[in-house]
């Protein structure tokens, strides 16, 4: 079973990651926090690892109506898009499954929101 929906794309590593951060404002996302794996292994472990950037979105209004239906799914949010480096050159831009991620709630009013994040999250893999 597949936890995200993901699209590989040529080109550099930081002009998709800026291309993705753009996707996902005009699809109504804000990026809460901006996670760079190889800095972090590189700084907290003194490891080498690939280029690996965890996007945490956020739409603002679809956020407030989930917590409004279910106040513990505070714990599955933002929705995580990584942007990383291949292993045959490209990027990967992966994006988490919202009907899965909400799915572990149990809460079918939760369904609507998740189906409307996930084809936002289709949009912006598909503008890049």
């Amino acid at each position: 079973m597949s936890y995200t929906t993901q699209k590989q794309i040529d080109g550099q590593f930081d002009d998709v990651v800026e291309r993705t951060i753009s996707a996902l404002e005009d699809e109504g996302f804000g990026v809460l926090c901006d996670v760079d794996v190889q800095a972090t292994f590189a700084e907290k472990l003194d490891e080498e690892f690939r280029q690996y950037r965890i996007l945490g979105a956020c739409n603002p209004q679809l956020a407030f109506q989930g917590l409004e239906e279910e106040i513990e799914l505070g714990a599955l949010l933002p929705c995580n898009v990584v942007v990383y480096e291949g292993d045959d050159g490209t990027v990967v831009v992966s994006a988490v499954d919202p009907g899965q991620l909400v799915g572990i709630a149990g809460n079918s009013d939760l369904d609507s929101i998740a189906e409307d994040v996930s084809e936002r999250f289709e949009r912006v893999l598909d503008s890049l």
